[in-house]
């Protein structure tokens, strides 16, 4: 029992944020979460969902529950925006894409948007970054703005105007790649007009 506790106590000092799935693989009962808890090492911010408390939070905690909740997604729109300081605003809603299909869970917080993406949309430009040691899924620059524009009618055209001209003026992406990822997203033909007037 001691020996189990002190491997889930060394798994909490490692990670900001641990799902009672990952004690499966420690061979950990889940009901040692709950005195960890009790003890203030850790701190349930969600079903099935606990932060340590010796890892004072980023600004980029929430993605990271929410990718360690959902493992398959990758951070996109407003929410990527932010990531890549496209705006100062945090979006009230972590906004991922997943597959069509695949399991999105209901949580009260963080607040999750799921937009479905398919086929080469899915994959392109899905980065790998470490947030707080952990690592998530965040589309590349480029391939946020052509997102930005994929669903204009849900965050705003004006929302993808401005990415397109921070992406393009801070020289967080090129033309080259820009156009790539608009083709990629089936937004060549709307793009094109506002990335000649780059140019």
């Amino acid at each position: 029992m001691d020996t189990q506790m002190e491997r889930l106590r060394k798994f909490a000092d490692q990670q900001p944020v641990i799902r009672s799935a990952d004690l499966e693989r420690l061979s950990v009962p889940r009901n040692y979460l709950g005195r960890l808890v009790r003890e203030g090492k850790l701190e349930r911010v969600g079903r099935g969902l606990y932060s340590s408390a010796d890892h004072p939070p980023t600004e980029n905690r929430t993605l990271l529950e929410v990718c360690r909740k959902v493992p398959q997604a990758v951070v996109c729109l407003s929410s990527a925006l932010r990531f890549h300081e496209f705006t100062t605003e945090n979006p009230f809603e972590v906004w991922i894409a997943l597959k069509p299909g695949a399991w999105a869970p209901r949580t009260d917080y963080p607040p999750i948007r799921v937009v479905r993406v398919s086929g080469e949309a899915l994959t392109f430009g899905a980065v790998k970054h470490l947030v707080e040691g952990s690592e998530i899924k965040v589309y590349s620059p480029a391939k946020t703005v052509a997102d930005c524009f994929k669903f204009r009618s849900k965050i705003g055209t004006e929302l993808a105007l401005q990415a397109l001209r921070e992406c393009f003026h801070g020289n967080k992406a090129t033309m080259d790649e820009l156009w790539e990822a608009a083709k990629i997203c089936r937004v060549a033909n709307v793009m094109r007009p506002y990335m000649e007037s780059l140019s």
